[in-house]
């Protein structure tokens, strides 16, 4: 039988040793996942950006299908997650016009504004993360999207259940956080198509409408997807950057010294931290296809580890070593091929303005509390951030 995976349970921001071993001495490995019995682990750079692009990995194949995963949902139909070629370019034109360059520049000032509400209330010492990690990207994408920001507590709770793996929320209290959260957005769209709004469920609602390019379906679980990726991982990517600039103090004070660096070094802490808890998203091979070492048959399924991948010596000298000064090119932290990560424009705006208000209004900061990480989520973060300045 092949090892049992996740290797160990995550560590903070650490990345568990076998990785290396396997990228080095076998990039592409069997694994028992913890649902669904054995596939292939990719774990190195060029293998999982071939995996990624490679149109014979299907993510259609998983709907509705006891696939081998992180998670114990089952990939559910119509989702831009989970389509593949004409049908997902036909959901992702809908609404890439809300993720382009010049309309998140549009967001910037807005986010600057949100930000230092957010600071100017925060207590001295006081917790990051519900007191601005948190908030900042959920109010920003409840504007986004038009979803009310009152309804916050309940879709942080649905969120947490669905981002569940192994030690987390049971199937059971996956199933309720999804049902609810399409229950929820089931009644948005009702609200918006009986009051059209500007926002973009507005938006989308009115192209299911008036161009039937949307199902019912997939109108709410779009809804979902911006909702759910809109908020949970810009907040932890957010804390998780306060943690690691801590760690890193050095660096901490050349991005004080040199705020005009900061996007450069977002993208390094971008392919430095490992965000995702394990390997995600799993693909079906449509045919048989070698892979590195690998030849992955007809209906095998991959998942890749883009925090491994991300750390791949070959690519990445020192990668294991924080460098604000490094030129990173294309990290692999918001994907690759067709579904890289639709906001990754909005993360970035987002990350560059909270990050650069902290370092420039907190210039004592530093930890009051030790650090408690999540368990048992796809996406790695504290539970609080307790910090003083």
């Amino acid at each position: 039988m092949a090892p049992t995976y996740p290797f160990s349970e995550p560590d903070g921001l650490t990345l568990d040793p076998t990785y290396e071993r396997l990228r080095r001495e076998e990039p592409v490995s069997r694994v028992t996942f913890p649902f669904g019995g054995e596939g292939w682990l990719v774990t190195s750079y060029e293998e999982t950006k071939f995996v990624l692009g490679d149109p014979r990995f299907s993510r259609a194949r998983t709907v509705n299908q006891d696939v081998p995963r992180m998670q114990p949902l089952i990939a559910p139909g119509e989702s831009i997650l989970t389509h593949d070629g004409a049908d997902h370019a036909r959901m992702r034109r809908l609404v890439s016009k809300a993720f382009t360059v010049r309309r998140i520049e549009e967001l910037r000032p807005r986010a600057q504004q949100i930000t230092d509400e957010l600071l100017d209330r925060l207590d001295n010492p006081g917790d990051l993360v519900e007191g601005f990690t948190m908030p900042f990207p959920i109010t920003i994408i409840c504007e986004l999207l038009g979803v009310p920001f009152e309804d916050r507590a309940e879709f942080r709770t649905w969120s947490n259940q669905v981002l569940s793996t192994i030690g987390g929320h049971t199937p059971e209290e996956a199933m309720h956080g999804m049902m609810s959260l399409y229950g929820y957005f089931t009644d948005l769209v009702a609200k918006r198509r009986a009051q059209p709004t500007n926002d973009l469920m507005g938006a989308l609602v009115a192209a299911r409408d008036n161009d039937d390019r949307l199902s019912e379906d997939e109108l709410v679980r779009f809804g979902i997807t911006l909702l759910v990726a809109g908020h949970e991982t810009t907040a932890n990517m957010l804390a998780n950057s306060v943690i690691t600039l801590f760690e890193h103090p050095d660096a901490m004070k050349r991005l004080r010294e040199n705020p005009e660096t900061l996007p450069n070094a977002i993208e390094e802490l971008l392919r430095f931290i490992p965000l995702g808890s394990a390997a995600g998203f799993t693909r079906i091979a449509t045919e048989d296809v070698q892979v590195g070492n690998a030849l992955v048959k007809e209906g095998d399924a991959v998942l890749v580890v883009l925090s491994s991948a991300n750390h791949d010596k070959s690519i990445y000298p020192n990668a294991d070593e924080l460098d604000v000064e490094r030129e990173v090119g294309q990290h692999l932290q918001f994907g690759h091929g067709i579904h890289f990560c639709l906001g990754s424009q909005l993360a970035r705006m987002e990350l560059q303005v909270a990050l650069g208000a902290i370092l420039r209004r907190m210039p004592g900061l530093r930890l009051a509390e030790p650090v408690e990480f999540r368990k048992g989520s796809l996406v790695r973060g504290p539970v609080r951030l307790v910090v003083a300045w």
